[in-house]
């Protein structure tokens, strides 16, 4: 609504009543609160709210099948988009032809940070697995201190570490550190390197998107040349083009409300990528002077439309999750990802996905690497001085 006081960047004050059934005032009304003591009435109407809306998905359900499906293909971008059914016995011919003999490897990433006054340390670490013991670790850690260079003059030199404090946040906050996007974007070019770089199997798995917003926005959008970087490596899998990436959290509900109305074992090629980055192109800030918008166009027209996007799900119970890979091998990626899925019915999302992931957290995780950092301050005599309330408080 234009003009609108929001609250967020969804919801604004006059939607409230319509997205939540009450009014906005009420909500913050202190007299309208129940007492944390009286859980019986919270957990009553907590079970109403979620009969209710599961009857009411269900319905949607049924009127996304009847209605949406049969549109798919005339409003799509891609010969191939539609509904499709995957036979029990083709992903057992995957699992045992393809997966359980090393033909597919995955790769998942983790970063952590430790924050403190003298020093900040980032480090990333990324894993590659198979089913048939292959695996590697490779790790990168990133040192930021606020002035490296020693100056002649002390004055200058404490005038300068005070103004460089003074542009970063507070220890412990995600503006002193290296920034969120930019640690997921080193992280994400990281998996996608090693993932075609250094993995022999025919079938290359990734976690997350095959363009990642983060890859082709913020630090890498600030120079043409250093998006190209990005680009080159996308492109390099759009030309392998044996490839099937799996996100953990899609954030468009209209496409978990697609996938949700699947059934079990099957699979929908909606269209691909162009309208994405075209939309990525429009909102994020790209300036003619860096060579990032070019780039960004050609990439639009020329890359993008090559990549398709799909959701599958593998069981009633499981949620239907998002997938990428090539216009021309949906058919394939799609049974890799619902064979690799089946392993897991209970989550319904690639097994060899949580097999990288696992392996990440034990060789890299965020409490060996923390303690590894602790211990280091003690060994240098100060164990406390530099710690954060947080990190002392138990």
């Amino acid at each position: 609504m234009v003009g609108a006081t929001t609250m967020d960047d969804k919801t604004s004050f006059s939607d409230f009543k319509k997205a939540f059934g009450e009014e906005f005032s009420e909500a913050i009304n202190p007299d309208n609160w129940t007492l944390g003591e009286d859980l019986a009435e919270t957990y009553e109407r907590i079970e109403r709210e979620v009969a209710k809306a599961l009857e009411d998905e269900n319905r949607y359900r049924k009127q996304v099948r009847e209605t949406v499906f049969a549109k798919i293909r005339e409003s799509s971008d891609l010969t191939n988009a539609g509904v499709y059914k995957v036979q029990p016995a083709h992903l057992e011919k995957v699992q045992k032809g393809l997966l359980f003999n090393g033909g597919v490897e995955a790769c998942d990433g983790i970063n952590a940070v430790h924050d403190t006054l003298p020093l900040t340390i980032t480090q990333i670490g990324v894993c590659l697995v198979s089913y048939n013991g292959q695996q590697g670790a490779w790790a990168h850690r990133l040192f930021r201190k606020d002035l490296r260079e020693e100056l002649s003059n002390p004055i200058d030199e404490a005038i300068e570490i005070l103004e460089r404090r003074a542009k970063r946040e507070g220890v412990q906050q995600d503006g002193n550190r290296l920034s969120q996007l930019a640690r997921r974007g080193i992280m994400a070019y990281a998996e996608r390197a090693i993932l075609s770089k250094k993995s022999s199997a025919p079938w290359r798995m990734g976690h997350g998107s095959p363009a990642p917003y983060e890859l082709l926005t913020g630090l890498w959008s600030s120079q043409g040349e250093r998006l190209q970087v990005s680009l080159d490596l996308i492109q390099w899998f759009v030309d392998h083009k044996r490839f099937v990436f799996v996100p953990s959290a899609p954030g468009k509900r209209h496409l978990l409300t697609i996938g949700n109305a699947l059934n079990p074992l099957e699979y929908v090629v909606l269209h691909s990528m162009q309208p994405d980055i075209d939309d990525m192109i429009i909102k994020g800030g790209y300036r003619d002077g860096s060579g990032a918008l070019p780039r960004m166009k050609q990439f639009a027209n020329e890359v993008a439309p090559n990549i398709a996007m799909g959701l599958f799900r593998v069981w009633e119970g499981a949620p239907p999750y998002i997938f990428y890979s090539h216009v021309d091998c949906t058919e394939m990626a799609a049974h890799i990802a619902i064979a690799d899925s089946l392993l897991q019915e209970h989550r319904g999302f690639p097994m060899l996905i949580d097999l990288a992931d696992t392996v990440c957290k034990t060789t890299f995780g965020v409490d060996s690497f923390l303690t590894s950092v602790q211990q280091a301050y003690t060994e240098s005599g100060q164990p406390f001085r530099y710690l954060s309330e947080r990190e002392t408080r138990y």
